[in-house]
């Protein structure tokens, strides 16, 4: 489905199972849901299962779709539309016996749906849940946003590296190099990745987020600046 007017790209999130409301995880142990990636927009929820990848994380089989722009997401198959301004109702859920999740419902529905997390971990800042607060403002109209730096030209490594990082998934400097040779079909250095990416997270364009391990990841800035999520 193409991109609409002024319409901006906040967060995705990957690995998503989606169900309906009312139905319980722990009964279904996850047969016959859909999984893919929830991306939210200044106007949209959008659940995209559609081009979908399987990577195994934390020993754990992860579904996903790469959503690299909006206009990308085609508007067949299963995925799900829900403009902001249709939903009535958005919660977070987080307990010690359920992984983190958003709940939401909207006009033109019987049941709502049901976004589950599945990748969690202590060095996150933000999980689904948090999605309820950041979808409640952009409704109200008060949800503070940043001016993000103009994106560098695209035929240059740095715009590379930004358009690698559209889907604003964290990465590794050797995952961007690949990255870089598979989109590109061409080669960069690593010190050279590792410079570009310090220069666009300096300027602005990127988080760096470092690693208990040592190494360092950098991921497109979202225009939520602190709200990111």
């Amino acid at each position: 489905m193409g991109s609409t007017t002024n319409e901006t790209m906040l967060a995705q999130e990957q690995g998503v199972r989606m169900r309906k409301s009312g139905e319980r995880e722990e009964l279904k142990g996850g047969l016959g849901e859909l999984e893919g990636t929830l991306v939210l927009t200044n106007l949209r929820l959008i659940f995209v299962s559609t081009n979908e990848s399987e990577d195994n994380v934390r020993l754990m089989r992860l579904v996903f779709s790469d959503v690299k722009d909006l206009a990308s997401i085609p508007k067949t198959g299963d995925n799900l539309f829900i403009p902001l301004s249709s939903i009535t109702l958005v919660k977070g859920h987080f307990g010690r016996l359920e992984r983190p999740s958003l709940e939401v419902k909207w006009q033109g529905v019987e049941q709502g749906r049901v976004f589950v997390e599945r990748l969690i971990g202590r060095s996150r800042r933000r999980n689904l849940n948090d999605w309820a607060s950041v979808i409640e403002r952009l409704k109200a109209g008060n949800q503070k946003f940043i001016q993000l730096p103009e994106a560098p030209a695209s035929d240059t490594l740095d715009g590379k590296i930004m358009l690698i990082l559209a889907d604003m998934q964290r990465k590794g400097v050797f995952e961007i190099v690949q990255e870089v040779k598979d989109q590109f079909k061409t080669r960069a250095d690593p010190d050279d990745v590792q410079a570009a990416c310090k220069r666009l997270a300096e300027s602005g364009l990127l988080e760096e987020i470092p690693d208990p391990s040592g190494d360092t990841y950098y991921r497109k800035r979202s225009p939520l600046g602190d709200d990111a999520l």
